[in-house]
């Protein structure tokens, strides 16, 4: 029986989320599977993805293919580095240790590559705010300094009728 690896589409229309599933390649894309190996979500920045690595070792390491797309999800959680250590352990090229600490340096590394996009994320955002604050405050100033002459305008229009008809009252009077 070939198993694939690959995404089994939930969630609603527009709005999808998807379960990262071994199932075997007959079966409908939403239909019968054989193991729920995670979940992906790209609703989110940066996109939510769990995934259970060990498990998915396991089906690849019995000849389950991925799809494309899992196979970038795979390989972003170290599911395909895991795979590939565990072949050079059976070879004899590594220890299980040797392996196991390359695996989580990598991780690791991974882990605060993540954190620094979240990060810079989180910091786009607080500018793209200032931004807009500070535009809204322009054009806030612009409104009432627009509004301002009109009223100083309307104000000064009866004073400088009242000041000519003076001026002729003046001349007349001399």
């Amino acid at each position: 029986m070939p198993v694939k690896i690959r995404l089994q589409r939930h969630g609603k229309k527009g709005k999808p989320f998807y379960w990262v599933v071994a199932a075997d390649t007959r079966a409908k894309r939403d239909g019968k599977f054989l193991e729920k190996l995670g979940i992906y979500n790209p609703n989110t920045n940066p996109a939510t993805i769990e995934l259970d690595v060990d498990s998915s070792v396991k089906w690849l390491q019995n000849g389950a293919q991925p799809t494309e797309t899992a196979k970038r999800l795979l390989s972003y959680k170290g599911a395909l580095l895991k795979n590939h250590l565990a072949g050079g352990v059976r070879k004899g090229a590594l220890t299980e240790e040797q392996a196991e600490e390359k695996f989580n340096a990598w991780v690791e590394e991974k882990a605060s590559q993540v954190e620094a996009k979240k990060d810079g994320l989180t910091k786009a955002q607080q500018e793209a705010r200032k931004e807009a604050l500070a535009a809204e405050k322009a054009v806030n100033e612009a409104r009432i300094a627009a509004a301002q002459p009109e009223e100083v305008a309307e104000e000064a229009a009866p004073e400088a009728e009242a000041a000519p008809a003076a001026e002729e009252n003046n001349e007349e009077a001399k």
